[in-house]
């Protein structure tokens, strides 16, 4: 059992530049945090990793902005944490219940961060691409899997508008792949004659706007500009993931076992 004051929490598979502590123990006193979150770089090796794992990422990132968006927030269903690096103030976490009072969500980290925000407690998420990385998933398999396990079931309790926005969660969930797709299925269909001139002109134009835009972000990060042209290949993998965990509901399967989550 840790004794300490503050506390760190984090995954096996994580690598910790030796800077990570000192960095975000600073970062906790300049701020004033309760319970700080680090956001690091995500290795990708494989085809499927490069593929699907990016459109998932800028989900996330259209969902909940900015690291500062997310610190300067004091609504629950606007904040997140990433569990792959948490640190917390002792006296806080035990005022909160700490992981105990979470136990039934299927993303632990994003109720903890709310379950703060919640209670008036300072979060703060910051990027520390240099200070921590970790690799997710190393196949296809392992990514349809743990992303099934959190888009829906985890993706709920941060749905904004209370009941409302819960009970439209699965509609928006589905619409952002099937609007992704729309410009090149269109385009496809415009090529087999199947519409009109001026169907295939604007979906020529979104599809060409969408792979610059592609291009630029796996050259930002990094990867051959390529992969931008698979971009339609990875939005039906994510539709797919969608699809699979709104059939499953609140039942998640992980590792072999099936939870009911609440």
């Amino acid at each position: 059992m840790a004794t300490g004051d503050l506390l760190l929490f984090t995954d096996a598979d994580t690598e910790h530049a030796p800077d990570l502590i000192p960095r975000a123990v600073n970062a906790m006193r300049e701020r004033g945090a309760d319970l700080l979150s680090v956001a690091g770089a995500q290795k990708m090796g494989t085809f499927w990793e490069r593929v699907v794992q990016p459109q998932l990422f800028v989900m996330l990132l259209a969902r909940y902005g900015s690291t500062e968006r997310v610190s300067a927030s004091t609504r629950p269903s606007e904040v997140i944490a990433n569990g792959q690096c948490i640190f917390v103030r002792r006296d806080a976490y035990d005022a909160m219940g700490g992981h105990g009072a979470v136990r039934h969500k299927v993303a632990e980290d994003l109720a903890l961060a709310q379950r703060f925000v919640a209670r008036g407690r300072r979060i703060v998420l910051v990027t520390g691409l240099d200070q921590l990385s970790t690799r997710m998933y190393t196949s296809l398999g392992e990514i349809v899997r743990g992303w099934e396990k959190n888009v829906y079931a985890g993706g709920r309790d941060a749905a904004p508008f209370g009941v409302w926005g819960r009970a439209a969660y699965p509609a928006l969930l589905l619409a952002v792949p099937l609007f992704g797709l729309a410009p090149p299925l269109a385009l496809v269909a415009g090529l087999a004659g199947l519409v009109s001139a001026n169907v295939v002109v604007w979906a020529a134009l979104c599809v060409a706007c969408t792979l610059m835009w592609w291009g630029g972000f796996y050259r930002i990060v990094g990867l051959p500009l390529w992969y931008g042209l698979v971009y339609p290949l990875g939005l039906a993998l994510v539709l797919y993931i969608v699809g699979a965990a709104l059939a499953r509901g609140r039942r998640v399967a992980w590792k072999g076992r099936t939870y009911l989550a609440r």
